[in-house]
C-alpha cells in the first residue's frame, strides 16, 4: 500500500493535490452450496469490532496472480472450501475517491471441506454457514455491515444466482 499525492489542475485551471492510496486488487468469494452461505469472522482492527463478511482478500507478495486463482487461494485460506466452478460475476471500487483499488466478485459452487489455511493476521477467523434468508436478515438488522459483502450479495441476486 503507497499513499500518493498527485498535483492536479482542475477544470477552471486552479492547480491542487490529490491525495489517495494506491493498493492492490482483491477478490470477493461467494461460496455457495445451492442451500447454504458460507460467511467468515474476524476482528477488524480499524473499527474495533469483529465482522460477518464474505471470504475475501489479496496477495501483497503475488501482485500479478490471475483473479480467479486468488479467489480460489483465498476461498481455501479462509474457508478449507475448494469449488469445482468458479465464476467472475462482477467488478467493484470500494472507495474510488480515496483508492484505486478495485475487487473482483466471484461465485463459487460445488464446494468440498478441507482445512483451512489461516495466516497470521487471521487466526481468530471463523466460519459460519447460513441460507439467504438469514444473511439477508444479518444485513438488514446491522449484523453485517461489510460494504463489499452486501455488494457482492446483490450481484448474486440481481443475477438470479441465490434465492
Amino acid at each position: 500500500m503507497k499513499v500518493k499525492e498527485d498535483k492536479i489542475r482542475r477544470l477552471d485551471g486552479s492547480v491542487g493535490i490529490y491525495g489517495f492510496v494506491d493498493k492492490p486488487d482483491f477478490a470477493v468469494i461467494i461460496p455457495f452450496d445451492g442451500e447454504r452461505l458460507y460467511l467468515v469472522q474476524q476482528y477488524r482492527y480499524p473499527v474495533g469490532q469483529r465482522q460477518w463478511e464474505l471470504p475475501q482478500g489479496s496477495w501483497e507478495d503475488v501482485l500479478d496472480a490471475h483473479p480467479e486463482e486468488l479467489a480460489r487461494g483465498e476461498l481455501v485460506e479462509e474457508t478449507g472450501l475448494t469449488a469445482d466452478h468458479v465464476e467472475q460475476i462482477g467488478q467493484l471500487f470500494p472507495l474510488y475517491g480515496t483508492t484505486n483499488q478495485s475487487y473482483r466478485i466471484f461465485f463459487a459452487t460445488g464446494l468440498s471441506q478441507g482445512p483451512s489455511q489461516l495466516s497470521t493476521e487471521e487466526q481468530d477467523l471463523i466460519v459460519g454457514s447460513f441460507s439467504v434468508d438469514q444473511v439477508e436478515a444479518m444485513v438488514l438488522s446491522g449484523e453485517l455491515r461489510d460494504a463489499g459483502t452486501v455488494a457482492a450479495l446483490s450481484i448474486a441476486k440481481l443475477r438470479g444466482l441465490i434465492g
